[in-house]
């Protein structure tokens, strides 16, 4: 996840006497850069995680403090580290809420550090972590396009991870991202780590196959959720105007599942975008986990229309509604009474409607049997009529 604030007060504590004053709900936060500022112009040109520095030269009124703080968040900035002592004495108890009630971390450190040391010390630290990163997410795309290869990607990613622990993915779409300018589509990533809450190195986040990809090593299931609901919270509140879906795949034990790991994942996201769902868990989607990890659309499709030709033929010339009927009836376990009931229409109606069904079908549809092909064949049928059509060759 980069450097984050986390690791800056590892390194700064004693070094630079920094302290985090406020906003210690952001300490997962990733730093992309520290920079200078003695205005606000300059934040117009902020792309997300970058950690703004001030000696509070033009910020020594409280209104004009929090006009900083307020942009510098909007602006989706890592935090302000403040230089105290000279131009501010001691930082406003206003400014200390806001921080607090928005986990956007807030340090000082005293007047006699000389900021332009400091800035140099970090800033090369966060230039190393970069391009370790680099190297990891490199390892990580090994590991999932070539699980066998394991001397492509062990030896990386050994001192990072846990590689005999846990491993869960979770995949973010967003329309178009693969058309996006280089630069944007880094911003929006900037952004994103911004929200990820309470996971450091615990997990590491990448682009890859026109997705956004968190990888979380070694973290109990309630955690990740737990990590995946503030998540969300905060993409909702901060970032309203992206629409991103979630899918999160199954946590899988050992690097050399990871494969496995991202193919549950993006077939939780394939029927987030089917259905709509902002969020989407693989190990909640019953029967549809057989169905959306099967590589093969087209056996889907042959099975569908194989299953169900002769209803689906009758409703194109009758618009008879046999279809609808008959997925009533296995979903209430043969019941015509249930049926009727759902669909506000006199017993004996769908009685009749029944027989027919069955003699087109040429099946009695009385065991379990009989009717799972039929059951399977309409959830099918609902993953291509679903508004984005994962199944389109």
């Amino acid at each position: 996840m980069g450097f984050t604030v986390e690791d800056m007060m590892i390194v700064s504590k004693q070094r630079y006497k920094m302290e985090l004053v406020a906003g210690q709900g952001g300490w997962s936060n990733s730093i992309s850069w520290l920079l200078m500022l003695e205005d606000l112009t300059i934040i117009r040109n902020f792309s997300g995680k970058e950690l703004a520095v001030t000696t509070g030269l033009g910020f020594q009124d409280e209104e004009r403090l929090l006009a900083l703080l307020r942009d510098l968040l909007a602006h989706h900035a890592s935090g302000l580290l403040v230089n105290t002592g000279f131009y501010i004495q001691q930082l406003p108890e206003k400014a200390l809420t806001f921080c607090n009630e928005n986990d956007f971390p807030l340090l000082t450190v005293p007047w006699d550090v000389v900021l332009a040391d400091m800035i140099k010390d970090l800033s090369i630290r966060i230039f190393l972590q970069g391009s370790t990163d680099e190297q990891i997410s490199s390892a990580l795309i090994a590991a999932i396009e070539q699980p066998e290869a394991e001397e492509r990607y062990i030896h990386t990613l050994l001192p990072h991870f846990d590689l005999d622990g846990t491993f869960q993915v979770v995949l973010l779409h967003q329309p178009d991202l693969d058309k996006m300018d280089t630069v944007d589509r880094k911003r929006i990533g900037y952004r994103i780590q911004l929200y990820l809450s309470n996971i450091t190195h615990n997990g590491h986040f990448f682009y890859y196959d026109s997705l956004f990809v968190l990888i979380i090593n070694a973290v109990p299931m309630k955690d990740v959720q737990d990590i995946v609901s503030r998540f969300q919270a905060n993409l909702q509140k901060r970032m309203p105007h992206h629409n991103f879906t979630v899918g999160i795949g199954s946590q899988m034990t050992h690097i050399r599942h990871l494969a496995t790991a991202y193919t549950r994942a993006k077939a939780a996201l394939a029927m987030a975008l089917d259905t709509r769902a902002s969020v989407l868990y693989f190990d909640r989607m019953g029967i549809y986990r057989l169905l959306y990890t099967n590589p093969d659309r087209h056996l889907l499709a042959d099975f569908c229309e194989t299953q169900l030709a002769p209803v689906l033929e009758y409703d194109r010339k009758h618009d008879a509604g046999y279809v609808q009927t008959l997925e009533l009836y296995l979903n209430c376990g043969g019941s015509i009474q249930a049926v009727a009931d759902a669909m506000y229409i006199h017993r004996n109606t769908i009685l009749y409607r029944m027989n027919n069904i069955r003699r087109l079908l040429g099946s009695s549809l009385e065991t379990q049997e009989e009717r799972l092909p039929y059951q399977i064949a309409c959830l099918i049928r609902h993953m291509f009529s679903a508004p984005e059509q994962w199944f389109q060759a």
